[in-house]
C-alpha cells in the first residue's frame, strides 16, 4: 500500500511507508507471535524517523534541522537492530527482514546525504 502524503518528497514518503510497515509488523508480532517487548521497541524506533523528518521541516535553524535528521538517523539504526534481532530469534523470516531492512537502508542513505548537504550549506554561509 502506497502512503498518501501531500506534497511529499522521497524522504517524507519513505519514512511514512516505513512507519506503516513497522506498525503492521508490530501488530503481527503481538497478535501472532505473542511478542510484546520487541514489538513496542521497534514500533517506537520505526515510526520516529517520519516524525523527525516532519519536525525538521519546521526547524528553527540549520543546526536544528541537522539535529532532527540526526535523531532520525539514530532511530533508523535502532530499527535495523530490532529487525536483526527479530530475524535471529526467528520471529520474522529472511524475506520480511530483507524487505524492511532495505527500506531502512534507503532512508539512512537519504538522511546522511541530507545532513551532509545541510552542513556544507551552513559552512559555506559561515565563511566570510
Amino acid at each position: 500500500m502506497k502512503p498518501t502524503v501531500k506534497s511529499a518528497g522521497p524522504l517524507r514518503s519513505k519514512t511514512m511507508f516505513l512507519a506503516m510497515r513497522i506498525f503492521k509488523l508490530s501488530k503481527y508480532l503481538t497478535d501472532t507471535k505473542y511478542e510484546f517487548v520487541i514489538s513496542k521497541q521497534i514500533l517506537r524506533s520505526g515510526t520516529n524517523p517520519g516524525a523527525m523528518v516532519r519536525e525538521a521541516e519546521n526547524a528553527e535553524s540549520g543546526a536544528d534541522f541537522i539535529h532532527k535528521f540526526s535523531v532520525a538517523q539514530k532511530e533508523t539504526g535502532e530499527t535495523q537492530y530490532w529487525l536483526e534481532l527479530l530475524l535471529n530469534l526467528e520471529l520474522i523470516d529472511s524475506n520480511q527482514y530483507n524487505s524492511m531492512f532495505n527500506d531502512t537502508e534507503e532512508i539512512m542513505n537519504l538522511l546522511i546525504s541530507s545532513i551532509k548537504t545541510r552542513r556544507k550549506t551552513l559552512n559555506s554561509k559561515a565563511k566570510p
